[in-house]
């Protein structure tokens, strides 16, 4: 923590507006239940959780079908044990493997299964379905141009932070 971040803190709190907390209850609620209704249908129609489809889609998009386990963890936004526990379970239902890098050989690689490209073909249907159901379809264009500017917004934030 910053000096600076911790006397801002140490200052009266800004409450938030009405409008303000509308805003921040509504995007919490619906963060929520999107990602419940995404986890469910990928639970319920392919044994898969949002967090295994999410390392399957990362690992699919890579070069050669591996990534660092620190940079995979980065692109998840997950704790390096967290991730190597996920990992480790998705390890002994065939979808990854791990292996050592090459390059240095101290990183640990997660590399996608021939089964894990065949699951994550499986079910990118239902998820690209209930993307579209439950966020896409819900926009216009402006609108989700908008959404896509102020997540990113976001994300640079606090990423910087």
């Amino acid at each position: 923590m910053t000096a600076e971040s911790s006397d801002a803190e140490q200052a009266a709190p800004r409450w938030l507006s009405a409008a303000e907390m509308r805003a921040w209850r509504g995007y919490m609620d619906a963060n929520q239940r999107l990602l419940d209704v995404l986890n469910r249908d990928l639970q319920d129609n392919h044994d898969l959780s949002l967090a295994d489809y999410r390392i399957l889609a990362l690992l699919s998009e890579a070069p050669d079908g591996s990534l660092r386990m620190s940079d995979l963890a980065d692109g998840v936004l997950s704790s390096r044990s967290r991730l190597t526990h996920q990992i480790r379970r998705m390890e002994s239902q065939g979808m990854v493997t791990r292996s050592t890098c090459v390059e240095d050989g101290r990183g640990v690689l997660a590399v996608i299964t021939d089964e894990g490209r065949a699951r994550l073909v499986d079910a990118a249907p239902t998820h690209v379905a209930g993307v579209r159901r439950n966020l896409v379809d819900l926009f216009t264009g402006e609108q989700l141009e908008f959404l896509a500017d102020a997540f990113q917004r976001i994300g640079t934030a606090i990423g910087n932070r």
